[in-house]
């Protein structure tokens, strides 16, 4: 486990957009692991102010997301499909057909996370994950107790997660999902190399219990212990108790 120690937001998000930058120039035809939510952000940014001066190339990039909605259709504007589209596709000269996320509109769970495993497969598993973390230590929709084991599979939400995602549902508890589909703590564990950004003081806590304490599926991001090539990049105040 590496730590990259950052001043605030702005540098952290500049220097794991130098992390995945320099993966994408190392391997043009790499693929990325992309990860949804406010902390990523500034990362996309960063990689989007660097392709506009042509100092990177995403024309043979593939990505494959994290998770997505049940339920959702793409074009609904809370969907991560338009998210990606809205904070980073729409701005880069990535090849829409090399854009892949779980299809939160086929209510089949079964044949989708199946379907979206082998999508990873097929295109030669992950080079890099990109993550952020749950105040309870969750990553992608792996809330607390789930199996290391698993693969892509459907989650029922948590309240805490339906209460912290219902800000982008106008308030509205009764618009936000109750189930997702997301990559499994297997598949991000298969990534080659797995970068996680963090910021502000309320992550302080758990960046602590989750690195720094036992390895348990009540603590899904303590299983990165255990990756051997693991780069976390957080600001002072969210590694201010490690």
């Amino acid at each position: 486990m590496k730590i990259i120690r950052a001043k605030d937001y702005y540098d952290m998000s500049r220097k794991a957009a130098n992390i995945i930058s320099a993966q994408v120039i190392m391997k043009p035809n790499c693929v990325l692991g992309l990860a949804t939510g406010g902390t990523p952000v500034g990362t996309y940014k960063q990689l989007i102010e660097w392709y506009n001066k042509d100092d990177i190339d995403f024309s043979e990039v593939t990505t494959v997301n994290l998770d997505e909605y049940r339920g959702l259709p793409r074009e609904n504007p809370q969907s991560y499909w338009s998210f990606m589209h809205d904070n980073f596709f729409n701005h880069v000269n990535i090849n829409p057909e090399h854009i892949h996320l779980p299809d939160g509109t086929n209510l089949d769970a079964a044949a989708e996370c199946k379907h979206y495993d082998e999508v990873i497969q097929s295109v030669g598993g992950i080079d890099l994950q990109l993550l952020g973390i749950g105040h309870d230590g969750h990553i992608g929709f792996n809330e607390p107790g789930a199996a290391f084991e698993l693969g892509t599979h459907c989650v029922n939400l948590t309240q805490e997660t339906i209460e912290a995602n219902k800000r982008f549902f106008d308030g509205d508890e009764s618009l936000v999902p109750k189930q997702a589909y997301t990559m499994g703590i297997k598949t991000i564990m298969q990534a080659r190399k797995v970068l996680m950004v963090v910021n502000g003081k309320g992550k302080a806590e758990i960046v602590k219990k989750a690195f720094f304490g036992p390895v348990t599926p009540e603590v899904p991001a303590s299983i990165l212990q255990m990756h051997p090539d693991f780069i976390l990049v957080g600001d002072a105040e969210a590694l201010s108790l490690i």
